[in-house]
């Protein structure tokens, strides 16, 4: 069975807008895959590309996986960051090479973040605004690395609740897009 490691945030992780908690295995992308393939999830909140991600896919790529999806980047976004997405992204694609990447381009923040009691003391206009900028960051990266890409603008929206994350419906596409991308290698 093909090992697949998923690196990523929030979105990967299955954090449920509504409530904060965790979706079911059934609903999380990486739950539904798990159907098809051994997942190894590699999800938390709040990850973004630069602090300790670079040791921590170190210490995941030990367990030698058959391909890496990394869906990270979007908290790099946070008004508190100055983050150059394209050297963290770049450092981590680096890191699980020569493993094949599907890198995955995070969705642009919705509006609604501005107005979310949590999230709008984190993310502001100009996150928006840099969120906007990363797919095209994130093809070229890829196209550079030889990676697969997956921009799930072309997909999906964030939730309106909260304008960061994603309803079951939305994992359910996720699944469906990678699970046809991990069988055309």
């Amino acid at each position: 069975m093909t090992k697949v490691l998923c690196f990523g945030d929030s979105n990967t992780y299955g954090y449920i807008p509504s409530t904060g908690g965790r979706y079911d295995k059934n609903i999380r992308w990486t739950g539904i895959l798990s159907n098809y393939f051994e997942i190894i999830e590699a999800g938390a909140n709040n990850r973004n590309a630069f602090s300790d991600s670079p040791k921590l896919l170190i210490e995941y790529m030990k367990t030698n996986p058959d391909i890496v999806i990394l869906a990270i980047g979007i908290n790099d976004t946070q008004k508190f960051f100055n983050t150059d997405i394209k050297d963290a992204i770049e450092k981590l694609i680096n890191i699980a090479l020569p493993t094949p990447i599907i890198l995955v381009a995070p969705s642009i923040l919705g509006e609604n973040i501005l107005k979310h009691p949590i999230f709008s003391t984190m993310f502001d206009e100009t996150s928006i605004e840099k969120s906007k900028k990363l797919p095209d960051i994130y093809s070229q990266i890829a196209q550079n690395k030889g990676c697969k890409f997956l921009n799930l603008n072309t997909l999906i929206q964030p939730s309106e609740i909260d304008g960061l994350h994603y309803e079951p419906e939305q994992h359910k596409i996720i699944a469906e897009k990678i699970y046809e991308l991990l069988l055309n290698p």
